[in-house]
């Protein structure tokens, strides 16, 4: 098959299903995905042809307003912009979309063949909308949504798409979930139009020689704490993880917008950079310190590591309650960070250590790049004969 992917400029749009691009490749299958220039290295060694694009999204947190409509205005200003190149394309046999990518949507309207969403996130389950309604009614009150909801109204019928504009931006009639099961609220409430294949782990990332190796001879549990990319900015929070858990425990710090040399001469035991090889840290962590993005949570499953949720954002607090439901870790808020609390947060975590790494079983037993290529491919045939 010709498969188009339109992505979404985020690296937490991008990376949990850089692994289902490269099986997709591996399987024989031509793919060009449409993404912002600033992340085409990323998805380069998928083997996919990368179509890039200049991006409107900003790459700071300074750049994001805090209106919701704002944000999501920028999101879709973005694939207004970015559809005419889309379309530019070959026509394929099938379009994979981001949640944020409404313009492959759109453009598998136009071409007239099957749209499958890739959703990094949770899914809208029977009765979403109705316990939205307050946060959807304010938000089209405002000025800013308002003028979303009609920018989007006006692009669609532009392109003669003419379900609602709820309708488009929530509820695809194909989607393949790549996140755990286990994760997603109300999964008894999901309809069948959802594919969990769990988390796709690009084990083309694990274990590259000279990236992060354990120290060899050590027995004190390793915990890891890394916020994401956006919400990095805490040194405060670092130095609290210092203060509370060196010694004890070995520390691997991802510092992000801090430079880790404000953080002074480190203990014994403690390592920071900027960036961590996330995933070659979790093949070896015994507990995980995070903001609770999906990627980050759903990661921490497929590994059995058990968490210490700080969430930040967004669908973070959600998150943060589904690992703590399922046995798999506990919260800790902003606001009672101390290194005690962090201290005892990680002895919490690690309490729930058999817990976690009997829903790794039963993560990787559900999903992973094949099942989800698998779910690709089947979905593709089935809407392509509807």
């Amino acid at each position: 098959m010709h498969l188009v992917i339109v992505g979404a400029t985020a690296p937490s749009h991008t990376y949990p299903s850089l692994a289902l691009v490269r099986e997709l490749v591996a399987r024989g299958h031509r793919v060009d995905y449409v993404i912002g220039g600033r992340l085409e290295a990323l998805v380069a060694p998928t083997g996919a042809r990368v179509v890039a694009h200049p991006t409107l999204l900003p790459d700071t947190d300074a750049g994001w307003s805090g209106d919701p409509g704002a944000a999501m205005q920028l999101f879709l200003d973005e694939q207004i912009a970015v559809l005419p190149r889309v379309l530019a394309l070959e026509r394929p046999d099938a379009v994979l979309y981001d949640i944020g990518g409404y313009a492959g949507r759109v453009a598998a309207h136009r071409w007239s063949v099957p749209a499958i969403q890739i959703s990094p996130a949770s899914v809208a389950w029977e009765g979403y909308e109705e316990e939205m309604a307050e946060f959807y009614d304010a938000l089209r009150a405002s000025p800013t949504g308002a003028r979303y909801f009609a920018s989007a109204r006006a692009w669609l019928d532009e392109h003669g798409v003419a379900l609602s504009a709820d309708a488009f931006l929530g509820r695809p009639a194909a989607c393949v979930a790549v996140i755990p099961r286990v994760l997603q609220p109300h999964a008894d409430r999901v309809g069948p139009q959802y594919v969990f294949a769990g988390p796709c782990i690009d084990e083309e990332r694990i274990g590259e020689p000279g990236r992060w190796a354990a120290p060899a001879g050590e027995t004190r549990p390793l915990v890891l704490l890394a916020l994401g990319t956006a919400y990095t900015d805490r040194e405060d929070l670092y130095r609290a993880a210092i203060d509370g858990l060196a010694g004890q425990f070995r520390l691997v710090l991802a510092t992000g917008k801090v430079d880790p040399a404000r953080l002074g001469p480190l203990p014994d035991g403690v390592q920071a950079a900027r960036t961590q090889p996330q995933l070659d840290v979790l093949h070896h962590a015994d507990a995980f310190v995070t903001h609770a993005g999906m990627g980050s949570a759903a990661e921490s499953l497929w590994f059995g590591v058990p968490t210490v949720a700080l969430p930040q954002a967004v669908d973070q607090f959600m998150n943060a309650e589904r690992l703590e439901a399922v046995g798999a870790g506990v919260r800790l808020a902003d606001e009672d960070v101390t290194p005690e609390a962090l201290r005892r947060a990680v002895r919490g975590a690690l309490a729930r250590g058999r817990r976690a790494r009997e829903l790794r079983s039963e993560v990787r037993r559900a999903g992973g790049a094949g099942p989800a290529a698998d779910a690709v491919e089947a979905l593709a045939v089935a809407e392509a004969s509807r």
